[in-house]
């Protein structure tokens, strides 16, 4: 998976094509991250002692990672990236060869 918490993307697919956020999650076993602003759920909370009218809250449900795109910092449109070995270390390059770590 080449998507890291903190990269910026844009949904390719699905209900909430075209948005863009921040990664807030990833869960690389399940091929799925959590991108804010995207995929918002309500949350139903039952009353409590501290909180005795309850409330309704909004949470941030996980995508695959297949249904988002990473943006390109400099060009500010969507792009695929490669890994490539710079000095022993690997670091991440957009297809259009800018450097993304």
């Amino acid at each position: 998976m080449n998507i890291k918490k903190g990269d910026k993307v844009v949904v390719i697919s699905g209900a909430d094509k075209g948005k863009e956020g921040v990664v807030a999650r990833v869960y690389p076993k399940l091929n799925k991250v959590v991108v804010e602003g995207v995929n918002v759920r309500k949350k139903h909370k039952k009353p409590t002692q501290a909180v005795p009218e309850g409330s309704i809250v909004d949470i941030y449900a996980p995508i695959d990672a297949s249904k988002v795109a990473l943006i390109d910092p400099k060009t500010k449109k969507r792009t695929r990236v490669h890994i490539k070995e710079v000095d022993g270390k690997k670091i991440r390059v957009s297809n259009a060869g800018n450097k993304l770590d």
